[in-house]
């Protein structure tokens, strides 16, 4: 069981939402709506995707790390460095 499954529900409304965002801004701009407004809508959906992200790494963290520090050795260091690269994506992005 992967550590969203409780929110997957709420996780799948988001990201539908994030879809039918970017499909409105590539219907902005074939519509050649003003670039400001384009923008806006890029930034929102691009904060819908970053919540759903982060999200997932909480979910993450209290499940997976969280089972996998309990365990100790190798497992754990594996986990902890799979959350480290994680965190440093999102950080980049």
């Amino acid at each position: 069981m992967h550590g969203y499954e409780g929110s997957k529900d709420d996780l799948l409304k988001r990201l539908r939402r994030a879809e039918g965002q970017v499909r409105g801004i590539a219907r902005m701009v074939e519509e050649d709506k003003y670039c400001i407004d384009i923008l806006t809508q890029v930034s929102a959906a691009t904060k819908a995707l970053e919540n759903v992200a982060l999200s997932l790494l909480s979910d993450h963290l209290s499940h997976c790390v969280a089972e996998a520090t309990a365990e100790g050795g190798p497992v754990a260091e594996e986990k902890i460095r799979e959350a480290n690269e994680a965190i440093a994506r999102l950080v980049r992005s």
